[in-house]
C-alpha cells in the first residue's frame, strides 16, 4: 500500500507531529482542520467564516491528494460551544449539501480558545 503525507504549512503540523493529510492506498485521511488561513497564521473572530476557511484548507489537502470535497464519505465536526453548530449548517450544505457524507458534531474545547470549530474528514482517491 503506497502512503504520502501531504502538510499544510501550518507551524502546529511541526510542533505536534502530524500530517494535514495522510494517503494511504485509496483513501486520504484528513486531520482534525481549523479555520486558520495558514499563508498569515491569522484566524476569524466569525465561526462562520472559520467553518468556509476550514473547508477551503481541507479542499487544498484533499486536491494534493487527488481527491475532492465531492469524494468525502465522513465528516466529523468539533466545536466548543454545540449551541452554536446551527450557525454552520449553510456553509456545511454549501460544500456538502449534494455529498452527504456520514456525519457526527461533538462538543469539546480546543487547542486554541480564538478556534470554534475543527473539522476532520475521510475520502476516497479518485481512479
Amino acid at each position: 500500500m503506497t502512503r504520502k503525507l501531504i502538510s499544510s504549512g501550518s507551524t502546529y503540523e511541526e510542533q505536534i507531529g502530524y500530517s494535514r493529510a495522510v494517503v494511504a492506498g485509496d483513501w486520504v485521511f484528513v486531520s482534525g482542520t481549523t479555520g486558520f488561513d495558514y499563508s498569515s497564521m491569522s484566524i476569524s473572530d466569525s465561526l462562520v467564516q472559520q467553518t468556509e476557511q476550514c473547508l477551503k484548507n481541507i479542499e487544498s489537502a484533499l486536491g494534493e491528494a487527488n481527491s475532492s470535497l465531492q469524494d468525502v464519505v465522513r465528516v466529523t465536526y468539533v466545536l466548543p460551544n454545540s449551541t452554536e453548530f446551527e450557525q454552520c449548517w449553510p456553509v456545511l450544505r454549501k460544500y456538502f449539501g449534494e455529498v452527504r457524507p456520514a456525519a457526527m458534531m461533538i462538543s469539546a474545547g480546543l487547542v486554541d480558545p480564538r478556534m470554534k470549530i475543527e473539522i476532520e474528514v475521510t475520502a476516497l482517491k479518485r481512479s
